[in-house]
């Protein structure tokens, strides 16, 4: 029975993470969130929903420990840098969209498109000036 709500809790840390970052992604949209704060949790949030992690599942140990530390303190260190008033009213809208799975699914989808598309056009600007092309 102790091992129920030990797995409980862990399920219920899960739910919270995963409705903190979408929370942090609705708090990078708000005006109200300072710039430096923004830049971390663009970061953060294209690392949690990204497919590729910084270091491979398949590594023994070392390969899930950006999923169980890196990922859940940088999220945590981003939560701490968004103003009070603003994260309470986006982990209640983070809530409600959470809630319809649907949305979710085109939340998620939407934020990776866009940071993979952001990445791409950076990579696309660096290389056009490493080889001078664009001026």
């Amino acid at each position: 029975m102790e091992g129920d709500g030990v797995f409980d809790r862990m399920y219920q840390r899960a739910v919270r993470l995963k409705q903190d970052t979408l929370a942090l992604y609705l708090a990078y949209r708000d005006p109200r969130v300072p710039s430096y704060a923004r830049i971390f949790i663009l970061c953060m949030v294209a690392y949690a929903f990204s497919p590729l992690d910084l270091i491979p599942d398949f590594i023994p140990i070392l390969g899930y420990l950006d999923d169980l530390v890196i990922l859940p303190l940088g999220i945590y260190l981003a939560v701490k840098m968004v103003p009070a008033d603003v994260f309470a009213e986006c982990r209640q809208r983070a809530q409600e969209i959470f809630t319809d799975k649907k949305k979710l699914s085109l939340w998620a989808a939407a934020v990776v498109l866009l940071i993979w598309l952001l990445l791409l056009i950076l990579l696309t600007l660096w290389v056009l000036k490493m080889f001078q092309i664009v001026a």
